[in-house]
């Protein structure tokens, strides 16, 4: 609340028990008022709670409940009703929603004023033939939906190359360096614009991270078959310990830890300091994530590459996680 809000301790202390007494007041307004209740909101310079209500005579009943009173047009249920019909409506992307809004006592429809165009403006037009409480507002951006970084979760490198997510960090996520060279675009499973390449290694080593952009949030996960398995910090697992690996290709994969600091051969040149496990790995799980420990909550490295199926059986190699993050300077995202 410092950071956002600019309130110091004792004044969000002073802002919080407010805000739950406004909750309090709101609800008894409700049950007094019934159907001349028209919303309710906290006065941004007082701090005291304003009830709507549509009928004068009970401006004194808002107020026994330790509210201020504002008599308005339209009623709460009216409010709504509009709202409701206006969800039934089919609407062009430049139109960016519509919500009913209780300080002013209206439902503002919200257009881009940048993509503002004849569809929105019929929009606009069949909006506020549903009722005057309508009222349009420009903006100058539109929403876009938000994603989630999970661990194991497929990503596009380019053109379709495909790899899989290794683990969120702080403004993106880290996966293997053969995956994506610097500089290179990156898209969701969804096809949903992701991030770029911001550092990359391979040969020599296996490791890259990208940063991704403002519809993606890093979050402390990895996917296990569908569910999250919960990221709780990065200790090495020692030898001879059980290690589980997630991929876009093959999904949830467990076996143990071989080898550390194993120095593999590939086409493209030698990797160093690798760990060598004998669980499963198939093309599209590089990048993807090894945990081990309780609740497998220890990040332990990403996916460099190997030998064999998860058909036969085969050895797979991970670039352990930590020399990535010191690497980069990058700070692992925990839960």
């Amino acid at each position: 609340m410092q950071r956002d809000l600019g309130l110091n301790a004792e004044e969000a202390r002073v802002r919080l028990a407010n805000d739950a007494r406004s909750g309090e007041r709101e609800a008894n307004a409700r049950t007094v008022l019934g159907d001349t209740f028209a919303g309710a909101w906290i006065n941004p310079e007082t701090g005291v709670l304003t009830v709507g209500v549509t009928d004068s005579a009970k401006v004194d009943a808002v107020r026994a409940v330790g509210a201020e009173a504002e008599v308005v047009p339209f009623s709460h249920r009216q409010l709504n009703g509009t709202k409701a019909a206006l969800d039934t409506l089919s609407a062009p992307v430049s139109v960016t929603g519509w919500r009913v809004d209780d300080a002013s006592n209206t439902v503002v429809v919200e257009v881009n004023r940048h993509t503002r165009d004849a569809a929105a403006d019929a929009f606009v037009a069949t909006a506020k033939s549903v009722g005057t409480a309508v009222r349009v507002v420009e903006v100058d951006e539109s929403p876009t939906p938000l994603y989630d970084t999970r661990g194991g979760d497929a990503y596009y490198i380019g053109g379709g190359g495909r790899c899989s997510i290794g683990f969120a960090v702080g403004g993106g996520f880290v996966t293997a360096g053969h995956c994506g060279r610097t500089g290179a675009s990156t898209t969701g499973a969804n096809r949903v614009s992701q991030g770029t390449f911001r550092g990359s290694s391979f040969p020599g080593n296996d490791y890259a991270w990208v940063a991704t952009n403002s519809n993606w949030t890093s979050r402390p996960w990895v996917n296990r078959s569908g569910s999250n398995v919960i990221v709780k910090g990065g200790t090495a697992a020692a030898v001879g310990a059980q290690v589980c690996r997630s991929g876009s290709t093959t999904g949830w994969r467990c076996g143990t830890v071989q080898a550390k600091n194993s120095t593999v051969n590939y086409p493209q040149g030698s990797v160093s300091g690798l760990t060598r496990t004998n669980a499963c790995a198939e093309p599209g799980d590089s990048g993807g994530s090894w945990v081990a420990g309780t609740g497998f909550g220890q990040a332990q490295g990403v996916t460099s590459g190997g030998s064999g199926n998860c058909s036969s059986g085969g050895t797979t190699y991970f670039q352990p996680l930590n020399e990535i993050l010191s690497a980069y300077g990058l700070r692992l995202t925990v839960g």
